[in-house]
């Protein structure tokens, strides 16, 4: 084929997460490499299984990564509908065609009988095999019964384009149905219909598929298409290297990093990390990179373990390498609500003290909510606190005094702050992990928060001595 073509082509069945989101990437990356084109197709042929709203959870999934797709369900394409359940006409055609080939048959057995089959092999210790008890007369296939492939088993040998020379023997391959009994075809049929007609190049999908592949190399025979090339990556696994990443062990859906603030770009890096890497030590790379420099060669074939940690620190590293106004417009809506009140001017030095600590974007009311409102006093900051807590409450109200005393004399710049209160310092012979924690917690009622003398200046003096002087009324009262 003279363009690369590569195509995702998920099943509505659930919300994507990062391991099949994987293949996407790796699909988009083969095409954009070589200037082809990324196919979005939804294979929705297994209707019981079909989830509301799925599609679009795809849909958006993708977007929020940046994977635009070239033809698709909702922009069209010159191979279209890209939605298998409005393609039913096409697959009947080519199923009349194995009819005709003498290569499909109706399937006559019921679900009981075929059961008694299943037992009866197992009885006698034997695997099952449908070839072996083929109908001796076909129908006519009406549609009201499953069509099955009549398979010619036969070794064969292929190459993966990741997992390199793979073999199979006879025994793999078995008649399978192509069309069930309510019209609507099966993945091992309608994929490689859909495929061939789409002029697809590259298959790159899971392990999972792996064993089927001699079944798929028999049909392409039967009807006589050119084999694309396949890729199969190795399994994304969970946390623990335990088990493979999916819906069904509670992989965490992918819009949900972004509902918290993981930034595409973040998310692009850690799922690219996954079973790839470009021969050096580079951990960053934007996704204009990755197009690039991708290539299937340097896929591993052993499993590759998603890490929530490693997506953290690669998000912080994001966010802190941000330009202001990149950063201001990513986090619109993440500020608290009483933020709505400030300026730009001053969320951006809020911003800038804080994004240093900020792992995810929904971190941000927790860190810098006491920027824009006066919190609660809680006694407990002081309790909870080590050093703190071994001082009696007269002692502490004498040190917030001077501290007060001491910073109605700043212009609460940094300067004069950071002189003001090392000066203080000496003044009460305190160490920092007193002196500072209670200035903190008096001006901020938070444990933590950026460094004293930033905060204090962003902060004002207003408001930071009105602070000090509510908690020590407070104290001065229990």
């Amino acid at each position: 084929m003279e363009q690369v073509r590569t195509r995702f082509a998920p099943s509505p069945t659930g919300a994507l997460h990062a391991g099949a989101v994987r293949t996407a990437l790796f699909a988009y990356l083969v095409a954009k490499h070589s200037n082809g084109k990324f196919i979005l197709r939804i294979e929705d042929t297994d209707q019981l299984r079909n989830v509301d709203n799925a599609t679009q959870n795809i849909i958006d999934s993708l977007k929020y990564l940046g994977l635009n797709w070239d033809e698709g369900p909702d922009i069209g394409g010159s191979f279209g509908p890209y939605t298998q359940s409005q393609r039913l006409d096409i697959y009947k055609s080519w199923a009349n065609k194995l009819i005709t080939d003498k290569r499909a048959y109706v399937d006559p057995y019921s679900k009981e009988e075929l059961e008694a089959l299943r037992t009866k092999a197992k009885t006698q210790k034997k695997p099952f095999l449908f070839r072996d008890h083929r109908p001796t007369k076909f129908e006519t296939w009406n549609g009201t019964k499953p069509l099955r492939f009549l398979s010619e088993p036969k070794t064969y040998k292929w190459n993966d384009a990741i997992m390199g020379n793979l073999s199979s023997g006879p025994e793999s391959i078995d008649d399978f149905i192509i069309i069930k009994s309510d019209g609507f075809p099966t993945y091992n049929f309608a994929h490689i219909i859909d495929d061939y007609l789409m002029k697809i190049s590259h298959v790159i999908r899971s392990q999972e598929f792996l064993p089927s592949v001699p079944k798929f190399l028999n049909l392409y025979e039967a009807l006589n298409i050119q084999v694309p090339i396949m890729a199969t990556p190795p399994q994304v696994l969970n946390e623990n290297n335990s088990r493979k990443l999916s819906k069904r062990e509670g992989a965490k859906q992918l819009l949900e990093y972004k509902k918290i603030g993981i930034l595409p770009e973040a998310m692009i890096n850690m799922i690219a990390s996954l079973g790839w890497n470009d021969g050096t030590n580079n951990e960053i790379f934007s996704l204009e990179q990755l197009v690039k420099i991708f290539e299937l060669s340097r896929v591993q074939r052993s499993g590759a373990r998603f890490s929530e940690q490693r997506l953290l620190w690669l998000n912080g590293y994001y966010i802190r390498h941000l330009d202001e106004n990149q950063l201001l417009n990513k986090v619109k809506s993440f500020w608290p609500k009483s933020a709505t009140k400030y300026s730009k001017e001053y969320k951006l030095k809020v911003l800038n003290l804080i994004k240093e600590r900020l792992k995810y974007l929904d971190e941000i009311p927790k860190l810098s909510e006491f920027f824009f409102s006066d919190l609660p006093i809680n006694n407990q900051l002081i309790l909870k606190n080590s050093s703190l807590s071994k001082l009696k409450t007269s002692e502490i109200v004498d040190l917030l005094k001077k501290t007060k005393a001491s910073l109605m004399k700043s212009d609460f710049s940094i300067e004069n702050l950071t002189e003001k209160l090392n000066e203080l310092l000496k003044l009460t012979n305190q160490p920092p992990a007193i002196l500072f924690s209670l200035i903190r917690i008096a001006t901020t009622q938070s444990p933590a928060s950026p460094a004293i003398f930033e905060t204090l200046n962003v902060l004002d003096k207003d408001r930071s001595l009105k602070r000090i002087d509510a908690l020590i009324n407070n104290l001065s009262e229990a």
